[in-house]
């Protein structure tokens, strides 16, 4: 079994892990163990994850400088590099490299349409980006959509590998809500692949993707991610993805329902997007959600 998994390409696209899966003759399950990452390397991506939210233009060096720093533990540029990489995170800086923040070469990329577009309308504007979420004893990966003009979370969806069939759904589910204008994300193979892309073209909506290293392109979902983390993820130590998908699900309900903001005169996210004097039930934001525990796996995966 352990010499078919080295046979995974977590990074092929066009061919998802659970179809690969399949095609070896391995069970789907098998997938969600990362054991390719130690205790020392959670604790290590842990850290990482902390810094690199608070600062995401610093790089591999910085990062290692300070955990050396602060942390005291020995840790080198390349490793944290290589710890970035299974986070899929990458210091936001023009660079020439290739790395995760680029599109796969044969994926089509769409010009930036936002610079210097006034935001004045819901459904104006969506964007989505993928972050790291640190468990107990391991991580998963969340990915998001959420409408510019009222900060409102359209959905979002858990998995525990980068595969692309999260995206997919989340875009699916976002589109039984609404339709946007113009959709936005940065130029990551996930998001330049004709299977995601096809969705937004079937639904008329112009397609826009970050210029290459630039932080304020994507502002509002980077500040959300900021703002789940230290408000909830940092401080409720999820043990799995099945805690952690019920908790976010209260979370993303509060934030979008309950907690007023001062950025849109102390309305809900919810409010704005429905109009002042709709809200969305708790049900209803489940069934958006299509929050069903049955879709997670029967063994935990941490």
């Amino acid at each position: 079994m352990g010499d078919k998994l080295k046979f995974i390409d977590r990074s092929k696209i066009d061919i998802p892990l659970t179809r690969q899966a399949e095609l070896l003759g391995i069970s789907r399950s098998r997938l969600y163990y990362q054991t390719e990452v130690n205790e020392r390397d959670l604790l290590l991506m842990n850290l990482i994850d902390v810094i690199y939210t608070e600062h995401p233009t610093y790089g591999k060096r910085t990062i290692a400088a300070i955990i050396r720093r602060d942390n005291k533990i020995m840790v080198g540029k390349k490793h944290v590099r290589k710890l970035m990489v299974i986070m899929g995170i990458t210091a936001i800086y023009p660079k020439k490299k290739r790395d995760l923040s680029q599109p796969n070469k044969q994926h089509k990329v769409y010009p930036y349409l936002l610079r210097g577009l006034p935001i004045t309308r819901v459904n104006q504007v969506w964007s989505t980006d993928i972050t790291y979420i640190r468990l107990e004893h391991g991580f998963c990966y969340l990915v998001a959509i959420i409408d510019w003009y009222s900060r409102k979370v359209i959905a979002w969806e858990l998995s525990n590998t980068l595969d692309i069939d999260f995206c997919l759904r989340v875009l699916e589910r976002a589109y039984a809500l609404g339709t946007p204008e113009i959709f936005n994300s940065d130029q990551g193979s996930h998001f330049t692949s004709p299977r995601f892309t096809a969705l937004s073209i079937a639904k008329g909506v112009k397609i826009s993707m970050d210029g290459k290293g630039r932080c304020l392109d994507n502002i509002f979902i980077e500040r959300l991610w900021r703002t789940v983390k230290q408000e909830d993820i940092y401080i409720r130590h999820y043990e799995s993805v099945a805690e952690t998908r019920i908790g976010l699900t209260k979370y993303f309900n509060d934030y979008n329902s309950y907690r007023p903001h001062q950025s849109l005169n102390n309305l809900t996210p919810d409010e704005v997007y429905f109009g002042k004097h709709k809200k969305t039930a708790f049900t209803e934001q489940l069934n958006i959600l299509d929050f069903n525990l049955n879709t997670v796996p029967v063994n935990p995966t941490f």
